[in-house]
């Protein structure tokens, strides 16, 4: 089901919209509920076009004539029996009645009882014209359908409310004829079956003048007049209600150029009621006397006035359009949008002033192209969004500029839009933390990397490296094996995080290896002779340096990774304080220099290599 509050909000004109506002407004004042009623929510529902308004009202709908007066309507009619007034609310047809039931005690004369919203729903024609929507405080937008109006308007259907609905008002019969030359729809079975049955009874003979009358100016107000005429002149009715009025008596060349300039002019966002341009047309033909009869049928004689009035209207726009005062495109465009359109229609229809007809011309296909002259991608740039109060406002002033003339040069543009364009935001805040905090940092990182380093049972791992940096003690142990690792690559520092887990599991394996290395070296050489020893090459690159030792290959994943990190911060070791030794008894420092080893396979236990053991240097104290 749709959402009639944003119907009523969206759908409608502006025109429309005021109008609902004034009704309501005089309806509360006077203690009463009013209701959208009739082909108003048929046509929001189904999204045909909105042409007029239906209000019912609790209470006596006469009451608020004078207050609807004082908002500038325009009084056009009144039945008093029904309690009905029709207005003009500046280009929007209004039809105020009081909610009633009717019974016919005859075909074609009903009696009236004042009742409730629901009631009076249930006395209508058709169920696709009996439904309401409440314009009340606490149920705006409730819509009432009583009579399940909403499944005919979805299988576009017209199905009788009440079964002796033809026989009791005949002109249910013409009005039936009429929707379906507008919208194309069906009658259901059962009601073109009574619709026939009543057709050939002759029910069309009880119709009041009253209601012949309302059916005759309907007409007029059908958005395509001359198909409806047509369709009711075929069915035979026009013979009924008023036999002088035929398809024949039309200008049909008229009426088309009339539709084509009433689309130019919708195009421009200007919407005139069509209805006394199209009666002028319709009755083209139609000898005085007719014309007479015929407008004295009409139920509103406000309308009639306004028809007879048009050709006047016209020339006094004429008038206004070529004053000297619209003389700039700009003032003419706001002529033409804001003056009452239909008059405009009239007079663009209708007239042979070359000047007025130069201006219509360059309003329907030469000013607008003003709009796509329209710097969005500058205002964008100074910040002004559509967001921005009177953004729409500032819009159109730039249109009427670009179409005067003005405004040509990009520098132009930009100086009548800076007063509009708002200051810069500030700069983002950028939260960072102070010195004081990032010392701390990089304190604790410095911390948890000589702490991992501590746990390293390295003494003299890297001699070369050491000796650079100062991170060896003097007293180093001559007895010491260490691992042989081949050197790195020293264009690129790798920065490693400190190891404390696999470091520890590591460092008892390495550190059993050292303690029990003397005695399996003592045993291994009383069983093998010497000359199986492995080699010992030293370094050309150092060659005041003793001959060193060879360690015990204990080459483990974790070990590696430990000496590439060693490795790559020998560039930053001479700012660090050198590394502590390993605790053990201090004994005369030798300095080792890297051999290269071949790379081994991992072995589950650490493998002992038989080497020649360096005399100790003793050390000037």
């Amino acid at each position: 089901m749709p959402d009639y509050v944003y119907l009523l909000e969206n759908r409608l004109s502006s025109a429309q919209q005021d109008a609902i506002t004034q009704i309501r407004n005089a309806a509360r004042d006077h203690g009463m509920t009013v209701f959208l009623t009739g082909g108003a929510v048929r046509d929001l529902t189904t999204g045909f076009p909105v042409r007029d308004l239906d209000f019912s009202v609790h209470g006596n709908a006469l009451k608020l004539k004078k207050s609807l007066e004082k908002t500038g309507a325009a009084l056009w009619g009144e039945h008093e029996p029904s309690r009905t007034l029709f207005f003009w609310f500046k280009g929007v047809r209004v039809e105020v009645s009081s909610a009633r039931r009717e019974e016919f005690p005859k075909p074609g004369k009903p009696v009236y009882h004042w009742a409730t919203i629901l009631e009076d729903l249930r006395r209508r024609d058709f169920t696709a014209n009996a439904m309401a929507i409440s314009l009340n405080e606490g149920s705006y937008g409730l819509l009432l359908d009583p009579l399940n109006g909403i499944a005919d308007l979805e299988a576009r259907t017209l199905r009788l409310v009440s079964n002796y609905g033809f026989i009791e008002d005949p002109s249910r019969m013409l009005r039936a004829t009429r929707f379906q030359a507008r919208m194309g729809w069906d009658l259901d079975e059962r009601t073109k079956t009574r619709y026939h049955n009543a057709k050939e009874d002759g029910a069309i003979n009880a119709i009041t003048s009253y209601l012949a009358g309302y059916e005759l100016e309907e007409i007029g107000h059908e958005e395509d007049a001359l198909k409806a005429l047509r369709a009711l002149e075929s069915e035979g009715w026009m013979k009924h209600i008023f036999p002088a009025w035929t398809t024949a008596k039309a200008d049909v060349q008229g009426l088309e150029a009339l539709h084509q300039t009433l689309i130019q002019l919708l195009i421009q966002g200007i919407h005139p009621d069509l209805s006394a341009a199209q009666m002028e047309f319709l009755t083209a033909k139609m000898p005085p006397k007719d014309l007479s009869a015929l407008k004295r049928m009409f139920p509103r004689p406000g309308f009639v006035a306004y028809w007879e009035h048009l050709e006047d209207a016209a020339k006094e726009f004429q008038k206004e359009l070529l004053d000297k005062k619209n003389a700039a495109p700009s003032a003419t465009w706001k002529l033409l949008t804001t003056y009452a359109p239909e008059p405009v229609l009239w007079l663009a229809h209708t007239s042979k002033n070359a000047q007025a007809q130069t201006k219509l011309k360059n309003f329907y296909s030469v000013w607008p192209e003003a709009r796509q002259k329209i710097p969005t991608t500058l205002m964008l740039e100074m910040r002004i969004v559509p967001e921005l109060p009177g953004y729409q406002e500032l819009v159109q002033e730039i249109f009427y500029q670009l179409m005067d003339g003005k405004l040509a040069t990009e520098e132009e543009m930009r100086a009548f839009l800076e007063p509009h364009s708002p200051p810069a935001p500030p700069p983002p805040v950028k939260i960072s933390r102070t010195r004081g905090k990032k010392a701390e940092a990089k304190s604790k990182i410095r911390d948890d990397e000589e702490e991992g380093e501590e746990e390293l049972p390295l003494v003299g791992l890297l001699d070369e490296d050491a000796e650079e940096s100062g991170a060896h003690d003097a007293e180093s142990d001559e007895d010491d094996h260490h691992e042989s690792i081949p050197a790195l690559p020293s264009t690129k520092t790798v920065k490693l995080p400190p190891v404390k887990t696999e470091v520890a599991v590591e460092k008892k394996a390495v550190k059993s290896a050292a303690t029990q290395a003397p005695t399996v070296e003592k045993t291994l050489r009383e069983k093998k002779p010497a000359a199986k020893a492995a080699p010992v090459t030293e370094k050309t690159s150092s060659p005041k340096k003793p001959a060193a030792k060879v360690v015990p290959a204990v080459k483990t994943p974790v070990i590696k990774k430990i000496a590439a990190k060693a490795m790559a911060k020998a560039g930053r070791a001479a700012h660090k304080p050198p590394m502590k030794a390993a605790k053990k008894a201090p004994r005369p420092a030798a300095k080792l220099t890297k051999k290269p080893v071949k790379k081994a396979a991992p072995r589950p236990a650490a493998k002992i290599v038989k080497k020649p053991v360096a005399k100790p240097v003793k050390k000037k104290r």
